[in-house]
């Protein structure tokens, strides 16, 4: 027998489901990052907006936790040659940890972000929190252990003749451990309060990171990189100087010292270039977009500024010649004849 308004003759209507904002489950249940699922164009099928169990899982979510993955392994790579090589304990290889260990932990966050999302059951409020957290606290150390690196190279051209006296080990670890204070202190925010659980409409295009608090990172990040690229101009000059004395003084040095000035520079170059390209762009995208904005434009450019920790391994440890020996080291026992034994300089990166 037929009940309501279809008894009565009138036409069913379907009644209005509520509407979800893209992200894990419904409005209420926050991630770091968005979900494809629930969005114009890409909804999940059966029209649910939900993701987890049951749900489909967005091609996104997976492309970021196999970056994870790989970003967490090439790091743990770089930490266990530098822990393991006794001859890796210069201040130079102390900031290069500091920076595989931050990417590292940026990795677990990326697999940990996915795990709670898709896997965890029930959802819990504070593991999505600490997903966003560790995120957060992750990719500010790696930011700044990149720029403590940019710091340490220009001192060590500003300083020459004093550099190795005056940037001790210890220092080195005092300013190292105080960054990654400052970096976890960012990271416990979104747990303290700081996030949209509570007004969606306050939620930035990384929930729970709120509009405001994302405006603020982003700002903060374009002036560090300000910072970088003004440090980048000044060792370009020091260095050029530095070449053209040693070139005017001892013409048979010329040659050695002009090949590790171009190289120096050629990798501040490759660091600041593929820093830019993989992170500008999402962060001024943080400024000017909230959580209505479709959630691909997020995707595409939230996944270069992850891959950016996957190159960074590359750039510092995998190219430098010390670092080169010790992995000859570890996975064949020996040295290639053609590997270059020259000291380093100050001009390296």
């Amino acid at each position: 027998m037929l009940h309501g308004p279809a008894a009565m003759g009138e036409p069913w209507q379907p009644q209005p489901q509520q509407q979800r904002l893209p992200g894990l489950g419904n409005a209420s249940e926050p991630s770091a990052w968005p979900s494809a699922a629930g969005e114009p164009g890409t909804a999940a099928p059966g029209g649910s907006g939900g993701t987890g169990a049951g749900g489909a899982v967005s091609p996104w979510d997976i492309a970021l936790c196999a970056t994870g993955t790989a970003v967490a392994g090439e790091n743990a790579l770089v930490l266990a040659v530098l822990f393991y090589t006794p001859s890796l304990r210069a201040p130079m290889f102390l900031l290069i940890g500091s920076l595989a260990l931050a990417d590292l932990l940026a990795g677990l966050g990326l697999v940990a972000n996915f795990a709670v999302r898709y896997l965890l059951r029930p959802p819990s409020e504070a593991a999505e929190l600490g997903a966003a957290g560790l995120l957060l606290a992750a990719f500010s150390a790696s930011v700044c252990s990149l720029l403590a690196i940019t710091v340490d190279r220009y001192l060590s051209l500003y300083n020459a003749l004093t550099y190795h006296s005056e940037r001790t080990l210890g220092f080195t670890c005092a300013m190292v451990l105080l960054m990654w204070l400052l970096c976890l202190g960012v990271g416990l925010l979104p747990l303290l309060g700081w996030n949209c659980l509570r007004d969606q409409s306050a939620c930035s295009i990384l929930r729970p990171v709120t509009k405001d608090n994302a405006a603020v990172l982003a700002v903060t990040f374009l002036l560090l990189f300000a910072l970088m690229m003004q440090l980048y101009l000044q060792i370009c000059k020091i260095a050029f100087r530095h070449a053209q004395q040693i070139a005017v003084q001892h013409q048979f040095i010329a040659t050695a010292q002009a090949t590790s000035t171009r190289k120096g520079l050629s990798t501040l170059s490759l660091i600041l270039g593929t820093f830019a390209l993989c992170w500008i762009p999402f962060a001024i995208y943080s400024l000017v977009a909230d959580s209505s904005y479709p959630v691909v434009y997020t995707y595409s450019l939230a996944l270069p500024a992850t891959c950016n920790s996957l190159i960074n391994p590359i750039i510092y440890a995998f190219r430098n010649p010390d670092i080169q020996k010790s992995l000859w080291l570890a996975c064949c026992g020996c040295i290639p004849s053609t590997f270059s034994s020259r000291p380093r300089t100050s001009s390296d990166v």
